[in-house]
């Protein structure tokens, strides 16, 4: 844990009990804070562990807001849009200053230890993938390493900065809208494109927020293939490299480059070779790779040190998650692909693919991965997608309906095995939400994996 000291004998309202929320109740009170929570689910389990925990609970509209120094707002609650919380209009109303729980780690670092390494990743794709690729290099390089945020631990249940200890952070736009006092000694902006925008407004507004975090940092590393992250690099005045994945022949001179999964510095200098690391497949993990090396470097690693963490990197659960082999055939569990922009990245990172997908379908279904059904042997549709599904694949892809994961594995583990291909892939990628089966991509995911095991 990291208590908070900086409110120490000030009273300090909370809203939100779930993880990070407890948590940073728990943070406040140890550094000596008198906290007052509160969570709209009126059966909340955490309200009830808060208690157990000695956090005062009360319902905040009947609070004295005059007495509060500041509001600590979980990240899942509106600030501005579709409209402000009634927590955001009381504190408004009352001058109380409305920060996250990663302004409370800012501040205490800048209170203890303004020296410690702190690295903050945000973007739309590809932030947590990267946000442990970071995490992994610096530790198998030996480092003290403490990583969180947005990728799930909550950032205050971490050790304290120190001066020989990096925190590896992830950030989402909620995050660093709550993080005024934001100043990473390492800020990354992997990419920008549409998201979240009933949260925030408008795309400008939401890039607004994002390039905060690179704002306020030391050196900042900026992919620039989008553009809005371009503009946000162009508009940097402090230090700074740029990450760029060409796609045809133009290079951007004065950036760190990858092509065919060479990782090269501004000179053309080769700094990695990520060719046959499974977990760093594709194009969009060439971009990963060639962040983290960024990082890395920033921070004092050795081209050795920095080649050693990527090959050993064993990826995320659920994010093209290498589950087996049965001779051929690779078992790619891809279950946090729950749209299509997702499960395009698998797509463009493997042939001969045996493709489990469905549920319950986004907006748009799969048409935008008409481009790629070349590269798909067999498709095996689950849940209720299946009717839309197949009137996509209708005369272009051969499928077959299995209703459920339990038929659809063995079936495409079958057909793989007998295709021929040299490495045959059968492909967990749903494009879809789970919620007409499972509970969450993770329990989807946790299925395909046992039901791979199983297999002869």
């Amino acid at each position: 844990m990291t208590p908070v000291t900086v409110f120490a004998g000030q009273k300090v309202a909370l809203f939100g009990l779930g993880g990070s929320g407890l948590a940073t109740a728990n943070a406040l009170k140890a550094g000596g804070a008198e906290v007052v929570a509160w969570d709209d689910n009126a059966d909340s389990v955490a309200r009830a562990r808060a208690q157990d925990a000695g956090i005062g609970t009360q319902d905040l509209r009947d609070s004295d807001w005059s007495g509060f120094k500041a509001l600590v707002l979980s990240p899942g609650v509106p600030l501005t849009h579709p409209e402000p919380h009634w927590t955001v209009r009381l504190a408004r109303e009352a001058g109380v200053e409305i920060v996250g729980d990663i302004e409370l780690f800012c501040r205490e670092r800048r209170a203890l230890a303004p020296e410690a390494p702190f690295v903050a990743i945000t973007g739309t794709n590809g932030k947590s993938t990267t946000t442990a690729l970071i995490a992994h290099v610096l530790a198998q390089a030996g480092r003290d390493v403490q990583m969180g945020g947005n990728i799930g631990t909550a950032i205050l249940s971490l050790a304290p900065p120190d001066a020989g200890r990096v925190h590896v952070i992830e950030m989402s736009s909620f995050q660093i809208d709550l993080t005024p006092g934001l100043d990473p000694t390492v800020g990354v902006l992997m990419n920008i494109t549409p998201d979240h925008l009933d949260r925030h407004g408008t795309m400008e507004q939401y890039a607004a927020i994002k390039e905060r975090l690179i704002a306020g940092a030391g050196l900042a590393v900026v992919g620039i293939d989008d553009g809005p992250s371009r503009a946000i690099a162009e508009r940097r005045a402090g230090d700074l490299v740029r990450v760029h994945v060409p796609t045809g022949d133009a290079l951007c001179a004065d950036a760190v480059t990858v092509r065919d999964g060479i990782v090269r510095d501004p000179d053309g200098t080769a700094l990695a070779d990520v060719n046959g690391i499974g977990s760093l497949r594709g194009a969009h993990n060439w971009q990963n790779a060639a962040v983290a090396v960024a990082v890395a470097r920033a921070l004092g690693l050795t081209g050795e040190e920095i080649r050693a963490g990527l090959s050993s990197f064993p990826g995320l659960p659920h994010r093209m998650e290498q589950v087996g082999r049965r001779g051929a055939v690779l078992f790619v569990n891809d279950s946090k692909a729950t749209n299509a922009d997702s499960t395009e990245k698998a797509l463009t990172a493997f042939r001969d693919i045996h493709w489990i997908l469905g549920g319950k379908a986004k907006e748009g279904g799969i048409f935008p991965l008409v481009p790629y059904f070349q590269r798909v042997a067999h498709a095996y549709l689950i849940g209720a997608a299946s009717d839309a599904f197949a009137a996509t694949l209708e005369g272009v892809v051969p499928y077959t309906r299995c209703e459920t994961l339990d038929v659809a594995v063995p079936k495409a583990a079958e057909n793989a095995a007998a295709s021929g291909a040299p490495e045959p892939v059968v492909l967990l990628s749903p494009a879809c939400a789970s919620y007409d089966q499972f509970r969450n991509f993770e329990i989807r995911g946790d299925r395909f994996r046992e039901l791979v095991q199983a297999l002869p």
